[in-house]
């Protein structure tokens, strides 16, 4: 069980990051992100579909990585 120390300390790393996180996607440091090579888009005259397969592959593999780094240190 974590502490209020460690639960605080947790809290602020995690607003760190999407500070820093936010300011990225805001600088337009992500424009790749939904552009690979693997994402599906069909545009027909009146239909629009998206579908980000190799972007969220990804995604899943940063954030596996990233628990898994945080569950290593607590």
């Amino acid at each position: 069980m974590m502490n209020h120390r460690q639960l605080g300390l947790l809290i602020v790393a995690l607003g760190i990051l999407f500070l820093i996180g936010g300011a990225l996607i805001w600088g337009g440091a992500f424009a790749w992100f939904g552009r690979l090579p693997g994402d599906i888009r069909i545009e027909g005259e009146h239909t629009r579909v998206y579908i980000p397969i190799t972007s969220m592959l990804l995604l899943s593999l940063a954030l596996s990585l990233l628990l898994n780094l945080i569950q290593r240190l607590f």
